[in-house]
């Protein structure tokens, strides 16, 4: 009986340390910066997405403007001047 509870006994300690060490590597990982930093954008009078868009990114300016409507929660193509846009990086 004594040996059955000593291996419940260890079986429970390394649970606890599984799961110490899972909650410590949660709280120090980091998201990767492998797709590069992302950007702040003051809008100017007069600028669109589609201008925004084209002069920051390559290729279709489409992909650039869903990408920065997604990340912004803009929810419509309607900016004004002096909001702060985050410009993902490009891919």
């Amino acid at each position: 009986m004594c040996s059955l509870y000593h291996g419940e006994h260890m079986f429970g300690k390394i649970i606890l340390i599984a799961a110490l060490a899972l909650i410590a590597w949660a709280f120090v990982a980091r998201a990767s910066q492998g797709a590069g930093p992302t950007m702040r954008y003051t809008v100017k009078p007069g600028d669109t997405l589609w201008s925004i868009a084209a002069s920051h990114y390559a290729g279709d300016p489409r992909d650039a403007i869903y990408r920065i409507d997604r990340r912004n929660h803009l929810g419509g193509s309607v900016i004004v001047a002096g909001e702060r846009l985050v410009l993902p990086s490009a891919r």
